[in-house]
C-alpha cells in the first residue's frame, strides 16, 4: 500500500472511530499484509487492525509491531488480552517471551510492555471474561500436542481457563470432515496455507467465520493456525 493510500486510510480509520469488520454476522477474510501500518500512541509501536470496536481503548484483534527498544506505557486490561508471539522477542516487567509464546494476560490485569530487540504479536483485547481469572503462559516451541480427531491433524489447547483458544497443526494432506460453528470461528495462519472450499489462505490470513457457518477445511501444503471458537455471539 502506498503512502498516500496508508494516509486515507489512516485518516478513514479515525472518521469512523475505529469501527472495524465489527459487524459479527458477516464472514471476513483479510491478510494482515495487505494493511497499513497505523502508529499507536506510543513511538516504535504499529498495529494493522483486523477488527476494532472502539478507539484506543477498543475490543480489538490487530497484528502489533514493536520496533527494537520500543515501549508501551504501562496499562491496565479491563476485559483480559491474548498474544501470540509470531517473531522476534516480547517482554514485559514478568519476564522475555521468544516467538511461539502465547500468553493470557486476566481482565484486571496490567503490565507495562517493550521490546529491546523488536517482535510482532497476535493480539486480542477486551473480549474475555469473569471465568478467566489467572494469567496463563505457553511456550509453544516445547509444548506437548496431542492427537486431533483425524489423522494428520495435531492440536495444542492454549487458554485452559473456559472457552480458549487452540493452534492447530495440519501435515500435508490432510482433510477435515465438514462442520458447523456454533458461536463462529475465528483463524490466524500463522505458517503455511489452509484452505477450505471458500479459498486458500497463506501465511498472514485472517477468517472470522459468523455463528453456525459452514465449510470443509483441509490443507495440501500443511500449517499451523491459531483458532478461537463459540465467541462469536455478542
Amino acid at each position: 500500500m502506498s503512502h498516500e493510500a496508508s494516509h486515507i486510510f489512516t485518516k478513514k480509520v479515525a472518521s469512523i472511530q475505529m469501527n472495524i469488520n465489527a459487524d459479527y454476522s458477516e464472514r471476513v477474510v483479510t491478510n494482515h499484509h495487505d494493511l497499513p501500518w497505523i502508529p499507536s500512541p506510543d513511538s516504535g509501536v504499529e498495529r494493522r487492525m483486523l477488527e476494532r470496536q472502539g478507539d484506543e481503548v477498543a475490543k480489538a484483534t490487530s497484528i502489533v509491531r514493536y520496533k527494537p527498544g520500543s515501549k508501551f506505557q504501562a496499562h491496565h486490561h479491563e476485559l483480559g488480552e491474548e498474544i501470540f508471539v509470531l517473531d522476534g522477542t516480547f517482554s514485559d516487567e514478568t519476564g522475555n517471551y521468544p516467538a511461539g509464546t502465547y500468553i493470557m494476560n486476566p481482565p484486571g490485569s496490567s503490565h507495562a510492555p517493550f521490546s529491546e530487540s523488536g517482535c510482532t504479536l497476535f493480539v486480542k483485547l477486551r473480549h474475555l471474561g469473569p471465568h478467566q481469572v489467572v494469567r496463563e503462559v505457553i511456550d509453544t516451541t516445547s509444548a506437548p500436542w496431542l492427537q486431533g480427531m483425524v489423522t494428520g491433524l495435531n492440536v495444542m489447547p492454549l487458554m485452559q481457563q473456559g472457552s480458549g483458544s487452540t493452534l492447530v497443526r495440519w501435515a500435508p494432506q490432510t482433510f477435515f470432515n465438514p462442520h458447523r460453528h456454533y458461536g463462529g470461528e475465528e483463524i490466524f495462519v500463522v505458517d503455511g496455507v489452509f484452505e477450505d472450499e471458500h479459498g486458500r489462505y497463506p501465511t498472514g490470513s485472517w477468517i472470522r467465520s459468523p455463528h453456525m457457518s459452514l465449510h470443509q477445511p483441509f490443507s495440501k501444503e500443511g500449517c499451523t493456525i491459531f483458532v478461537k471458537t463459540g465467541h462469536l455471539l455478542d
